[in-house]
């Protein structure tokens, strides 16, 4: 079996992979009859002198392997057809702007596996990028805030070594008596958390933070029933709300009466309530001054997301009285970072975490016939079709 990294050609420049040269060595340990080789590239975190010192082949053609592996979107021209790849299509929630590149994976007979789609029996995903989105995300937030109040100048995340450089800056800081939201609790939530405790800010309950004041930042992780309701007035549990999701309105406007800054972490349905909305935004008791869209979702369930932005230029201003961006300094504007590549801000951190996850939960279904059906579920096509658990996105593919 061969298996073949491939160089990052998307635009903007992503500089992850998914196997740093070490975890290629263990790859090789664990299964010493699969063959890898890594296609030259200038802008990857690792260098090719890096994996040819492990003894790993580099080479400018690896169209005679197996197994295809990339992190971002591949553009059209570059895909290479009767192949098996994996990488991050960003497809599944029908993304308008990569229905093309579907369409191509199906003309040219491709297999396509996407990272999002590796989950376990239970429909748990397995790897993910979540943790470092999270950290990055929780760096920029408090960036963010002190460069619209002038308060103090933290240097981009992509410029320091790794997250153990992103704490040590932000222990530095004397933050002023902040109140910090964060929803969601997933893998995203867990390193927002971690950031938010390494640095201090303290953890508070639901009631406490809706109610007291504060002299130190604090911080509260709220769950879908902490910020949705059922309109009937009805308490029910979180699996009425997954499988019922349009009986429930947002109940977040509470926090935003009391909050600073608001992280987001969750993973929002399509049928799910909005989160914060243009009304809660626009109201004269709105307290909240940054918005850290770590989930990203342009035009979806956080209304002050008007675009994603980028590593470059990751903040913009919001202005809720017109639904508009606007100048970060704009005396009313609410602060957006909504960077939607976050991870590639810790490229080395990353590749090295995510590596080592695809090793312990994905390549053993490689070796194993797939015994746990980990790749039979991660499947989006399969010879020039869409595999059954991923057909509703035919009317996507159609264009419809």
């Amino acid at each position: 079996m061969k298996f073949g990294i491939i160089k990052e050609r998307k635009t903007p420049t992503d500089k992850r992979v998914l196997f740093s040269p070490n975890a290629l060595v263990q790859l090789k340990k664990l299964q010493p009859d699969c063959e890898v080789k890594i296609e030259s590239s200038a802008v990857r975190i690792f260098s090719d002198d890096e994996y040819k010192f492990k003894g790993i082949e580099v080479t400018n053609d690896i169209s005679d392997c197996d197994f295809l592996f990339g992190i971002k979107e591949i553009p059209v021209q570059d895909l290479i057809p009767n192949k098996s790849y994996f990488f991050f299509s960003h497809t599944i929630k029908k993304q308008p702007h990569n229905r093309k590149l579907l369409q191509a994976i199906l003309e040219k007979n491709i297999d396509l596996y996407d990272y999002e789609t590796i989950v376990d029996a239970e429909n748990h995903r397995l790897i993910g990028f979540g943790k470092y989105a999270g950290i990055v995300g929780t760096y920029n937030a408090i960036r963010a805030f002190g460069l619209k109040f002038e308060l103090f100048k933290l240097p981009k995340a992509e410029t320091l070594s790794g997250k153990e450089a992103i704490i040590a800056h932000l222990k530095r800081l004397v933050l002023p008596p902040l109140k910090f939201v964060v929803t969601g609790n997933g893998k995203v939530g867990k390193s927002v958390k971690e950031v938010l405790k390494a640095i201090k800010v303290k953890e508070v309950t639901i009631e406490n933070y809706l109610t007291k004041k504060y002299t130190q930042a604090v911080f509260t992780q709220i769950d879908v029933l902490d910020y949705n309701r059922r309109i009937d007035g009805k308490l029910l549990d979180r699996n009425d709300f997954f499988e019922n999701p349009q009986e429930y309105t947002s109940d977040f406007e509470r926090f935003t009466k009391v909050s600073d800054i608001y992280i987001t972490a969750h993973f929002h349905a399509n049928e799910s309530p909005n989160i914060l909305t243009r009304e809660m935004l626009q109201a004269n008791d709105c307290n909240i001054r940054v918005v850290a869209d770590i989930a990203c979702d342009a035009n979806g369930s956080v209304a002050s997301t008007l675009r994603s932005s980028t590593i470059a230029e990751p903040l913009y201003g919001y202005l809720p009285s017109e639904n508009k961006e606007v100048d970060v300094f704009h005396p009313a504007a609410i602060v957006v970072m909504a960077v939607d590549n976050l991870p590639c801000e810790l490229p080395k951190d990353s590749s090295e975490g995510f590596g080592e996850m695809f090793i312990d939960h994905v390549i053993p279904a490689f070796f194993n016939n797939d015994k746990d059906r980990i790749l039979e579920r991660a499947k989006i096509t399969e010879n020039g079709k869409l595999t059954p658990r991923f057909s509703y996105l035919q009317d996507y593919v159609d264009g419809e």
